[in-house]
């Protein structure tokens, strides 16, 4: 199975450097499909995995099942149970849409090209807010709980290997060791890499822009302001160079360390666009926007947009473009979110692992799309920036909110620098959980030292597949890459919470009738 996933990865990054022109055009081909014929899919798919959570969180006879031995306690802290779920998920995300996305959706969404509201004007706010929390709200976060919960339930209490296929085990039973269940890995692991490089590659765009911002950067970029190919290159080497050195360090060292670091600093930002950004703008946009989505929620996630007058086919490119490719990105993200989750939640029950992975980090996600997009929202409204946020790179709108805040001189520069430094922890901490995560799946769940070289490998072969889609045709070519990837996984993810499901009510059966649920050899080993 390992063989087999690094040969498949091995082929895309030598594909993609030998043939780019081909390469680039054929997943343009195969993404568009997607995006045209399985919109209707994955919307409805992410739809029930929301449903599924909020069962579980209900269900009295699941929600206080344990992940794990009834005796066995949570290994970490909740603060660094929140900074790692946070960090190692979307927090990267952070740094670029929580401003990036309000100020797009502020100028077009769906209810702009109905007609209910004008683009870039007041009525427009919480349109924008709506629509940007349903990506990075509930939803998002409930595609990683069941991916986790699938995973640390059979787990910990079924004593199966920590692995993808261990989680559809109520369904196949003994055929998944044989090649059912490798394939299952298998496209798990292209999955995560894939969506996995779609993060790194809006963080190394970023990272660039950062650098050239505090001044040691200007070489990395090209004439048109993108990164060059060196910078490409170098950013890749730094990010994944010290991701490596991290995951070899492991959970309880280097991910949980880099992960406080990095939810601090969080905290510090966040507090200074509190303070001294948008206050009373981010207020509004917080709760009154939280509001509007939670009454906007079922329609927003049930609806999908088509048909033939300019209107619909307008919405229907909208809704690719954005929500399909999110749910897409977010299915991707799914099996390596979702297996570091249950690494780090034994000892949980299923109500809290629900409660804390669902509700806390998308809160987390709307307190930094209310401040920080709110600023920037506020400040182009009210003429402040001139423009220079809407005009800036994706990447860049955050330097340019902050230098409008506190001025090209050193307060902004340090700012920066801060900024900078958040990134680069994120952007490791996402990097070395996944490559972590997919050894981990490679290996059955062993984590021993016969590890170390394949850690080696993921980390290069992970920087590898950035550094070729990044070459061949930028950003594009690895959404394109990463939207293919997750369509298999999609079904896998399905299947998880039917086979979940069908785990907890089976084993209610079985403790009504006096019937063990662990298997003797699990009872009989201790809590790590």
């Amino acid at each position: 199975m390992t063989i087999t996933a690094k040969i498949i990865i091995g082929l895309l990054v030598i594909w993609a450097v030998a043939f780019p022109e081909q390469a680039g055009r054929i997943l343009s081909e195969f993404n568009g499909f997607i995006l045209t014929n399985f919109a209707t899919w994955y919307v409805w798919v992410m739809a029930l995995f929301v449903i599924t959570c909020l069962v579980l969180a209900i269900w009295p006879a699941a929600g206080r099942l344990k992940l794990g031995l009834p005796d066995d306690k949570p290994e970490f802290s909740n603060f660094s149970w929140f900074s790692m779920m946070f960090g190692a998920g979307i927090g990267v995300g952070m740094l670029t849409w929580a401003v990036a996305e309000p100020i797009y959706h502020f100028g077009n969404n769906p209810d702009v090209i109905q007609g209910f509201a004008a683009g870039k004007a007041e009525d427009n706010i919480l349109n924008a807010y709506k629509w940007s929390y349903l990506h990075w709200g509930f939803t998002a976060w409930a595609s990683y709980a069941i991916a986790g919960l699938g995973l640390g339930y059979f787990a910990y209490r079924r004593g199966l290997p920590l692995t993808i296929r261990s989680s559809l085990t109520p369904l196949f039973g003994k055929s998944l060791s044989g090649p059912f269940g490798h394939l299952i890995d298998i496209v798990a692991v292209v999955a995560t890499i894939l969506g996995v490089a779609q993060t790194l590659g809006f963080g190394v765009n970023q990272f660039v822009d950062g650098m050239s911002r505090i001044g040691v950067g200007d070489w990395l970029t090209g004439d048109d302001g993108q990164p060059s190919s060196i910078g490409i290159i170098f950013s890749i080497i730094v990010i994944m160079g010290a991701s490596t050195l991290s995951a070899l360090s492991g959970v309880g060292k280097g991910i949980k360390w880099l992960s406080n670091i990095n939810m601090a600093l969080s905290i510090f930002l966040l507090g200074f666009l509190m303070i001294f950004g948008s206050t009373f703008f981010g207020l509004w946009t917080f709760f009154v926007g939280i509001w509007e989505y939670v009454i906007a929620l079922p329609g927003m996630m049930f609806t999908v947009y088509g048909g033939e007058n300019p209107v619909d086919m307008d919405l229907a490119g909208w809704q690719g473009s954005w929500t399909v490719f999110y749910w897409a990105w977010w299915v991707a993200f799914a099996p390596f979110v979702g297996l570091f989750l249950a690494r780090i939640s034994r000892g949980r029950t299923i109500r809290e692992f629900v409660l804390g992975a669902v509700f806390v980090p998308a809160l987390m996600c709307f307190v930094w799309f209310a401040w920080a997009g709110g600023t920037a929202i506020d400040l182009e409204l009210t003429g402040q920036a001139g423009g220079k946020i809407f005009e800036a790179t994706d990447g860049g709108k955050i330097f340019a909110m902050t230098d409008i805040l506190l001025g090209d001189g050193t307060l902004g520069w340090l700012m920066a620098v801060v900024i900078v430094i958040l990134l680069m922890t994120y952007l490791v901490t996402s990097a070395d959980s996944a490559v972590l995560i997919v050894n981990t799946i490679n290996a059955a769940g062993d984590e021993g030292p016969k590890a170390r070289p394949h850690i080696i490998f993921w980390g290069v072969a992970l920087g590898a597949v950035v550094a070729a889609l990044l070459l061949i045709g930028g950003i594009g070519a690895i959404q394109t890459a990463m939207v293919i990837g997750a369509l298999p996984f999609s079904l896998v993810m399905v299947l998880m919470a039917v086979s979940l499901i069908k785990a907890i009510f089976n084993d209610g059966k079985r403790a009504a009738s006096g019937v063990t649920t662990y298997p003797e050899e699990v009872e009989a080993t201790p809590a790590e």
